[in-house]
């Protein structure tokens, strides 16, 4: 293992992380809504301890600004098809701007009419999936989260990059005494980010992450880059990575099939899609009777009888729960040389750096 998996990880507060963010966004000519949009869902996926889809995404985001592949003063737009659905058109903005706006827009729609359906073209990558379903908790909705991303993962049996490792996220209400459910899963057995992560920090991977470029099992990230993502449970995640490219990519007409460019290529404009839907939770039983189910639920999941050398049953969404609780009063954990990364961000645009 290298120094720096085994560097320390000095802990920034999550107010530091977003007020850092924000201003190198700013620097880079981002308007200040925007770019604090943007810190926003970055530093609660950090809080959330899903740190590959963190702050520190923020040198690739602002290469692709500089490179002119990716609009920082964008402003997404609606347009209403029934009064039920809408598109979203992100005009090449930073993909958390459209999305929440369009999570908004379904909030909106579902809040008169029960169901809000949007769909997003034109955009770039959105972070974190479960920001969106949780934007939509908090207003006491349902969701379902959809994406399509650039090629990374191999469909079953084959051994090139065609699909993306793209997340689905799905949100529900919990009740007085649960928590929300939220999922958000990638299709592959690992997201491609965690690579990106263990490249960064000098780590190994798992050998059943991913195949190297001659199709081989490898626990290297570099070569594991070159290669392709391998599909969980086989032909059944293979089949999720293509229906998310159906929903998001062939019906907003977005890239699909292959042609979405990746956060971490510079060279073209990504072109990603997006699908949301909010649903309203009580459109069948009352919001006290569904809350009330909801906590049975929780209790019934987290109380269900253990397997052999497990300590605790944990409700989808929950070690996030338990890492942002954490991370709320210790701060978000990086390294030195993650830290570095940022600050050379800062130091390009003026900014001020990371305070520590």
């Amino acid at each position: 293992m290298s120094d720096e998996a085994q560097a320390p990880r000095i802990n920034i507060k999550a107010e530091e992380a977003r007020r850092f963010v924000t201003n190198v966004l700013i620097g880079n000519g981002v308007p200040q809504a925007s770019a604090e949009t943007v810190a926003r869902c970055l530093v609660e996926a950090d809080l959330r301890g899903v740190d590959t889809h963190g702050a520190n995404r923020i040198p690739s985001y602002m290469k692709r600004i500089r490179n002119g592949v990716l609009d920082p003063k964008a402003v997404p737009t609606v347009k209403e098809i029934t009064p039920v659905v809408c598109q979203v058109d992100g005009h090449n903005s930073f993909g958390f701007l459209p999305a929440t706006l369009a999570m908004e827009k379904c909030i909106e729609m579902a809040k008169t009419y029960g169901i809000g359906m949007a769909s997003i073209k034109h955009s770039n990558h959105y972070g974190m999936a479960a920001c969106y379903a949780l934007q939509a908790v908090r207003e006491n909705m349902m969701s379902l989260v959809f994406t399509n991303s650039s090629p990374a993962m191999t469909v079953w049996g084959g051994r090139e990059k065609l699909m993306g490792v793209s997340p689905i996220a799905a949100g529900a209400p919990g009740g007085p005494d649960s928590i929300p459910f939220i999922m958000d899963m990638a299709p592959s057995v690992a997201a491609r980010g965690k690579v990106h992560r263990a490249l960064r920090r000098g780590e190994k991977i798992p050998t059943d992450w991913a195949l190297d470029g001659e199709g081989k099992n490898t626990d290297d990230p570099a070569k594991a880059l070159e290669g392709v993502m391998l599909p969980m449970g086989g032909p059944k995640g293979s089949a999720l990575s293509v229906w998310m490219d159906v929903f998001s990519g062939v019906m907003s007409g977005s890239a699909f099939a292959g042609h979405v460019v990746g956060p971490f290529d510079p060279s073209a404009v990504s072109d990603v899609g997006h699908m949301f839907m909010a649903i309203k939770p009580d459109l069948f039983v009352s919001l006290d009777e569904f809350k009330e189910r909801m906590d049975y639920l929780y209790k019934r999941v987290v109380s269900a009888e253990k397997a052999h050398g497990v300590e605790r049953i944990f409700y989808p969404g929950e070690i996030e729960i338990l890492n942002q609780e954490k991370r709320e009063r210790e701060g978000i954990p990086w390294t030195q040389s993650e830290i570095d990364a940022l600050n050379a961000e800062a130091d390009l645009v003026g900014a001020p750096h990371l305070i520590v």
